[in-house]
C-alpha cells in the first residue's frame, strides 16, 4: 500500500539522566505533549544512527535514518556539504568540511564555532581566507556560520586523513588533536603536511584579522576535518520503488544528503540551524511538500548545537520549541489524514559530555499502518520497552511508506 509519511528528526535531542532533573533527562522534564501524542498513539521502539567504524557524526546518522546505509556508502562530510552549496568536484579534488573555531592563547580548543559566528562575519573571513591562501591547490568556500568549507585540487592529496571532530574535542589541547596519515601512501602524508602548515599560517592570519578584534571566542583557527571526494549515493526515489522525498533543514549537511540522493531539498527563508529558525516557515514547507512527495523529512538542528555548548536550559527550551512549534502544528494541520508519523533524534548528545555517542535514539511511529503499544511518553527510558522493536537501515522508511 502507497502511505505518505512525516519524520520529525530532532537533532541531538536524545541524553542521559541527570541529577538536577531528578534522574531525568531534558526529553524527559520538558512537557512535549505533541511527541507524547505519537508514542500514546502508536508503537514505540530504538533505532541505530551510528553503526560502529565509523564517525559519530549527524551525516553518518541522517544517511542511517534515511536508509542509505552509511557503512557501504559514506563518502565524508566534506563532499555531502560540496554538493549542498553546488561546488563542483573534479575526479582528483579532496573536500574537507572546514569549521572556524576559537583557540586559547594556552593551546587549547574552547569554541568549535567560535561562539556561533555571525553569517556575514564568518563569509567575510572565508573569503579573506581564499584572497591570502587560496591558489590552485586550495580553495576557501564560506557555508552557514561556523561550517565552512576546504578543497584541496590535485592527484597529490589524499582524502586518507585521520582526524578530530571539533565539537567532541572541545578543552582538549591542540597538541592531543593532530591531523595524521590514515594509510602510508606519499600522498596522504604530503596531504597531512600542507594541511598543518596552512592551519598555522592561517592562525596567524586570524589571529591578527580586525573581525576578530575583542571578541570572546574569536573564530582563531581554521579545522579541516571529515574528507572525501565526490560522493556516488542511491536516488531516493530509485533505492524506494519510485516515492518522492523532500528534504527541510538549515543546515548544509542535511541538504547535502538530500541533493545527493535526488531528493527534493527545501530551502525556507530565515532557517538558521540554531534556536533562531524559522519553525512557522519550515512547518508550512513540510506541508505544501506533502501535496507531491511522499515523505518529508523535516529536521531542526537547534537542540544539538544546544548540546554541543553544554547549555541544559537552552537545550531544554530547544526541545519544548521543536515540539511546539513543529511536531504540534503539523499533526493538528494533518489531523484524520491517512499519514504515517515518526519522531526521532539522530543521535544523542549528553549535555554533561558535549559530544555524539553511539547509543541508539529512542523511536516513536503513528499512523492508520501502527498499531499502539502501552508507552505514553515519548523518552529513552521508556522507548526500548515498545513493541517496534529495534530497527536500523532502510527499516523505518519502508515501514513509513508501506514497502
Amino acid at each position: 500500500m502507497n502511505r505518505k509519511a512525516v519524520i520529525f528528526l530532532a537533532d541531538g535531542m536524545a541524553d542521559e539522566p541527570l541529577e538536577e532533573l531528578g534522574g531525568k533527562t531534558p526529553l524527559e522534564a520538558v512537557d512535549t505533549p505533541a511527541m507524547d501524542s505519537i508514542a500514546a498513539r502508536g508503537v514505540n521502539g530504538t533505532f541505530l544512527t551510528l553503526p560502529e567504524g565509523l564517525p559519530t557524526s549527524s551525516d553518518v546518522a541522517n544517511m542511517s535514518v534515511l536508509g542509505f546505509y552509511p557503512e557501504r556508502n559514506y563518502p565524508g562530510r566534506g563532499p555531502i556539504e560540496a554538493v549542498s552549496q553546488e561546488i563542483p568536484l573534479r575526479d582528483d579534488d579532496v573536500a574537507f568540511r572546514c569549521n572556524l573555531v576559537y583557540a586559547s592563547n594556552d593551546g587549547v580548543l574552547r569554541d568549535y564555532s567560535s561562539g556561533h559566528i555571525d553569517n556575514r562575519v564568518s563569509a567575510q573571513l572565508m573569503a579573506d581566507l581564499q584572497e591570502k591562501f587560496g591558489n590552485d591547490d586550495v580553495t576557501f568556500y564560506p557555508g552557514v556560520s561556523y561550517r565552512n568549507l576546504l578543497v584541496l585540487h590535485g592527484k597529490k592529496f589524499s582524502d586518507k586523513v585521520n582526524y578530530f571532530k571539533p565539537d567532541s574535542s572541545q578543552d582538549i589541547p591542540l597538541a592531543e588533536l593532530p591531523l595524521t596519515p590514515a594509510d602510508d601512501s606519499p600522498e596522504a602524508a604530503y596531504t597531512v603536511e600542507f594541511l598543518n602548515r596552512l592551519c598555522a599560517l592561517s592562525a596567524a592570519f586570524l589571529a591578527a584579522h580586525p573581525l576578530n578584534a575583542g571578541k570572546e571566542a574569536p573564530a582563531n583557527r581554521i579545522w579541516p576535518w571529515s574528507p572525501g571526494r565526490r560522493p556516488d549515493l542511491p536516488s531516493f526515489s530509485g533505492y524506494y520503488s519510485g516515492r518522492r522525498g523532500a528534504i527541510i533543514s538549515a543546515v548544509d549537511v542535511i541538504k547535502g544528503i538530500g541533493k545527493c540522493t535526488k531528493m527534493t531539498v527545501i530551502e525556507v527563508p530565515g532557517a538558521t540551524g540554531f534556536i533562531d529558525t524559522n519553525y512557522d516557515g519550515k512547518v508550512k514547507a513540510a506541508l505544501a511538500a506533502l501535496v507531491d512527495h511522499d515523505l518529508v523529512y523535516l529536521h531542526v538542528e537547534a537542540i544539538d548545537e544546544c548540546s554541543h555548548l553544554g547549555d541544559l536550559k537552552l537545550k531544554m527550551q530547544a526541545i519544548g520549541d521543536f515540539d511546539s512549534k513543529i511536531v504540534a502544528p503539523v499533526l493538528k494541520a494533518l489531523e484524520g489524514k491517512p499519514i504515517n508519523f515518526a519522531v526521532l533524534p539522530d543521535h544523542p548528545v549528553p549535555i554533561k559530555l558535549r559530544k555524539h555517542t553511539r547509543t541508539p535514539v529512542p523511536l516513536a511511529v503513528c499512523g492508520p499502518d501502527f498499531e499502539p503499544d502501552e508507552v505514553q511518553q515519548f523518552c529513552e527510558r521508556l522507548a526500548p520497552t515498545g513493541k517496534l522493536g529495534f530497527l536500523k537501515g532502510d527499516e523505518l522508511v519502508k515501514k513509513l511508506l508501506g514497502l
